[in-house]
């Protein structure tokens, strides 16, 4: 993937397309979301339920902590049903073993946020959703991880598209931190008071976190 591509862009195509489609059709797409958290899907859902009936699927190995994933796993469920769609949102949990997370970022430990170690993590969920939805017949996949700040669009982008064509499942493209996603997400998230946390989920990212903050306090 080369250049500087809006994906905002090519996602408008599609959505235009779809609506299209559906209009004529009325026949509504299946899309498989793969969800990092709920703060980070509550707009995602809010915009793309309008287009699709989405299944949110939760994997995330990378979380360390057991109690963490708990957490994040019971808040993306209660979001689910509280938040108002156009077409229904359904949920699916993935396998969380935290050795395929390990094992998939062997040897990147050290290199820290947003580095080859992320990318990784980032082909470890994105290949399993593509797995998946093209298992069980979905139209197209995509994952919330665009919507941060923190997160590489153009990777997950890049990762998408090879695994679309490995697998032959469209690949939604998006950076859904776009329109003012984001900002959209933090609104949301203070709505249904949502948990938010300040690191990403592995130990390596909250070891980070704590350094960053305890940096701030001694400058």
């Amino acid at each position: 993937m080369q250049g500087n591509i809006n994906f905002q862009l090519k996602l408008n195509e599609i959505l235009l397309r779809v609506e299209e489609a559906t209009r004529e059709s009325g026949y509504v797409p299946t899309l498989l979301l793969h969800s990092c958290c709920a703060p980070c899907s509550s707009y995602v859902l809010e915009y793309l339920s309008q287009y699709f009936y989405i299944t949110v699927y939760y994997y995330n190995p990378n979380i360390s902590e057991e109690n963490e994933y708990l957490k994040r796993v019971a808040e993306q469920k209660r979001l689910i049903g509280e938040i108002p769609t156009k077409y229904p949102v359904s949920f699916m949990e993935g396998n969380y073993c935290i050795l395929e997370f390990k094992e998939a970022i062997k040897g990147l430990e050290t290199l820290g946020e947003r580095s080859k170690r992320c990318y990784a993590c980032y082909q470890l969920r994105l290949a399993h959703t593509a797995e998946v939805a093209k298992t069980e017949g979905f139209d197209y996949f995509t994952t919330t991880l665009s919507i941060s700040p923190y997160k590489n669009a153009k990777w997950l982008n890049e990762i998408g598209e090879q695994l679309m064509h490995q697998m032959d499942i469209p690949y939604l493209y998006a950076d859904f931190k776009k329109k003012n996603g984001y900002k959209r997400s933090i609104e949301l998230s203070e709505q249904y008071h949502l948990y938010r946390q300040d690191f990403c989920g592995c130990k390596y990212s909250k070891q980070e976190e704590i350094a960053r903050k305890q940096k701030h306090m001694t400058n």
